[in-house]
C-alpha cells in the first residue's frame, strides 16, 4: 500500500511548480496591466507602479483621444464578423457535404484542408497579395476577410465534419421522407443539433480573425488599420511610451477575451466534442 505523500513533498512536487507554470502563464499580462495604469511621469522616473494607490487612467486617456484606436477597432470588428460570416457558411455547408456524401477524392480533399494548418501562413502572402492588387481590393475590409477566410476554413471544416458525422444519419433520412429538400433537412434538422460545434468554431473563427496581424499589416494600409497593427504603430521611431503602448494592448485584446470568458464552456465543450468524435 502506497502512503500518502507528506504536506512537505506535495508542496514541492505539486503545488510550486504549479505555481511557477501560473505565474508563467499570467504574469506578463499581468505586468502590462499594471504598466498600462501607471502613469508616463511616474513609469519614467521610478517604473511600474505595484499599488494601485499610484494607478491611474491617463493613458487611455491618452489613446482615446491622441489617437484612431476606436477607429481601428471598428475595423477590427468588421473583418472579424466578416470572416466569421463568411467561414461559418463555408464551413457548415462543405462539412455537410464531406460528412453526408461519398465521392471521389473526398478524403485527399479533408487531408488536404488538414495538410493547410501545418504550413505557415507567411507562404501565402505573396499569392494573395498579388491577387488583391490585381482585383483592387487592397485596403479594403474584403482582401483581410477574404485573406482571414483562408486560415480559418480548413481547420473549420475539418472539425464540424467530426461534428457533423455523430448525428446519425437517420434524422436527414426521416425529414426527406416527410417531405423536406436536402437543403430543408440541413436546415430545420441539422443545424440545431450541431449549433454547438458551429457557436464553439464561430468563436475560434473571431477570435483568430481578431488578432490576426501579418495579413493586416501587408494587406491593409491607412484606409483599414486593424487593432493589432494600430498597436504596433504606437512603438515610436525614437522611444517608446510603454503606458500607451500596453493600454492599447490591454484594450485590444479586451473583447477577444470578454468574448471567450462568456463562452469559454461552449467553446472547449465544442472543440473537444468535434476532436475526438467522427
Amino acid at each position: 500500500m502506497i502512503g500518502k505523500p507528506t504536506l512537505t513533498r506535495r508542496i514541492l512536487t505539486t503545488d510550486l511548480p504549479a505555481l511557477g507554470v501560473i505565474l508563467l502563464a499570467i504574469g506578463p499580462f499581468m505586468w502590462m496591466l499594471m504598466t498600462s495604469f501607471t502613469p508616463q511621469g511616474r513609469l519614467a522616473a521610478l517604473g511600474v507602479a505595484i499599488s494601485p494607490a499610484n494607478w491611474s487612467f491617463e493613458n487611455y486617456v491618452r489613446l482615446v483621444s491622441r489617437t484612431s484606436f476606436l477607429g481601428n477597432m471598428g475595423h477590427s470588428f468588421i473583418v472579424a464578423a466578416g470572416t466569421t460570416a463568411l467561414g461559418l457558411f463555408v464551413s457548415v455547408t462543405a462539412a455537410y457535404a464531406f460528412s453526408r456524401f461519398r465521392f471521389a477524392g473526398r478524403r485527399i480533399l479533408m487531408m488536404q484542408f488538414l495538410l493547410v494548418n501545418m504550413f505557415p501562413v507567411v507562404l501565402l502572402i505573396l499569392p494573395l497579395f498579388v491577387m488583391m492588387r490585381r482585383f483592387g481590393l487592397l485596403d479594403t475590409h474584403a482582401a483581410l476577410i477574404i485573406a482571414n477566410a483562408t486560415v480559418a476554413i480548413p481547420f473549420s471544416v475539418w472539425m464540424l465534419t467530426s461534428y457533423i458525422n455523430a448525428i446519425p444519419r437517420s434524422l436527414d433520412e426521416a425529414a426527406m421522407t416527410d417531405g423536406c429538400s436536402r437543403m430543408q433537412a440541413l436546415k430545420r434538422v441539422i443545424l440545431p443539433l450541431a449549433m454547438p460545434g458551429i457557436v464553439s468554431t464561430g468563436i475560434y473563427i473571431f477570435i483568430t480573425a481578431w488578432n490576426e496581424y501579418l495579413y493586416a499589416l501587408t494587406l491593409g494600409g491607412r484606409n483599414v488599420r486593424t487593432v493589432t497593427v494600430a498597436i504596433q504603430t504606437l512603438i515610436g521611431e525614437y522611444q517608446i511610451e510603454w503606458g500607451l503602448l500596453s493600454a492599447g494592448g490591454v484594450v485590444g485584446a479586451l473583447p477577444a477575451t470578454i468574448l471567450f470568458l462568456i463562452a469559454q464552456r461552449r467553446l472547449i465543450g465544442g472543440l473537444t466534442q468535434g476532436a475526438v468524435k467522427g
